[in-house]
Order: structure tokens, then sequence, then C-alpha cells
């Protein structure tokens, strides 16, 4: 089986991608082909580029607001870099559906709760307001929903006494960086059954 090609988008320091990276090695069966930012100061950048893998900027700021436009570029670096399959880790731009659309199956995203739980932000603080017992991440196929498509990942943790949503956060990070690298492993192979940790 050949291998996929992975393209991992960005706009920060890029954390989760680094985890990919280091992932994607030895008998893999996919190989990054692109990191790319909407943030030209992404700290990520510089790590991609340490490793040896391509990386582009497509900034979001010259479009003021026109999704359509900012897309239409943002896809050409993805497609030029040959990608089979597309990583967001850590990219804060909400994609329409028409972008989400071209990469339909082949599209996946991190988020830190267990989902369908907390869409959207500030996932931690809200799981601590509940009373949850239990929080987590979870890596699911990107559908034109926000938050939604079919899940193939989810990790636990629990949540201690006196956790602040920082502490929480860090714990629930560290089991990203393991989740997401055994699930794109499996899922680059072709196996969409969910991957369980913790």
């Amino acid at each position: 089986m050949s291998q996929k090609n992975v393209a991992i988008l960005i706009s920060g320091g890029g954390s989760n991608m680094v985890s990919l990276l280091e992932s994607m090695a030895g008998d893999h069966p996919a190989r990054p082909c692109l990191v790319l930012s909407n943030n030209a100061d992404a700290g990520g950048l510089a790590k991609a580029a340490a490793a040896g893998v391509a990386t582009a900027v497509v900034d979001h700021r010259p479009f003021h607001g026109d999704r359509e436009a900012f897309e239409a570029e943002l896809v050409k670096p993805i497609i030029k870099a040959g990608a089979d399959i597309v990583c967001l880790a850590g990219f804060m731009r909400v994609l329409t559906a028409g972008f989400v659309s071209q990469f339909e199956g082949r599209m996946l995203n991190i988020h830190p709760s267990l989902l369908p739980k907390y869409k959207g932000l500030h996932t931690h603080a809200r799981a601590l307001e509940a009373g949850d017992t239990e929080h987590g991440c979870t890596v699911h196929e990107v559908t034109p929903l926000l938050d939604d498509g079919p899940l193939l990942g989810q990790a636990r943790v629990l949540v201690k006494p006196g956790d602040t949503p920082d502490g929480l956060a860090a714990r629930v990070l560290e089991q990203e960086h393991k989740l997401y690298p055994a699930v794109l492993r499996r899922f680059a192979a072709g196996d969409k059954t969910p991957v369980v940790l913790g």
C-alpha cells in the first residue's frame, strides 16, 4: 500500500503537529508533506521546517472576513503538496462547507472535549462548571458542522478535586499528543475503528 501524504494546518505553537510529525516515521502508513498556517508568526512553522517538512502561510487577514476567498488560497498549497489527508491541529479558523467538502472523509480534527459534549471553545472550564468527573479529547472526521463528524478516537482523563481549567487542559493535552498520532496511523491505513485511550 502506498504511503499517504499528510498536510497539517496550524495557527500557533503546533504541539499536536509535532506529535504527528514525530509519529510519521518507520513503518507508518503516512508521511508529512506540508505544514500550513494562517499565521506567519506561528511557532509551529519553525518546528516543522526544523523537521525538514515543507511549510506555507496563507494569512487570513488580507481577506477581511471573505472566507471563500481565503479558502480559495488556502487550498492551493494543500493541492500542490499532493495531500491525501488533512489534519487540523490547532487551526483557529472555522472552515466553510465548500472547503470541507473538498476533503470529505480525508480531514481530521482534534477537539479538547469528549464529543458530543462541549463543542466550540472553553471546553475545560465548561467541563469543570458542569461538575464532570471525567474530561478528555476527541479526534473526529471534519464535516461542515462544527466539531461534529464521525468519532475516530477518544482519550479520557479524570477530573481532580480543585482542578483549574489550565491544569485540566495540560493533562488533556498530554492525551492529545498520544491520541492524534494513534488515530492518524490507523486512519492512514484505511481503518476507521475508533481508538480509545484512558
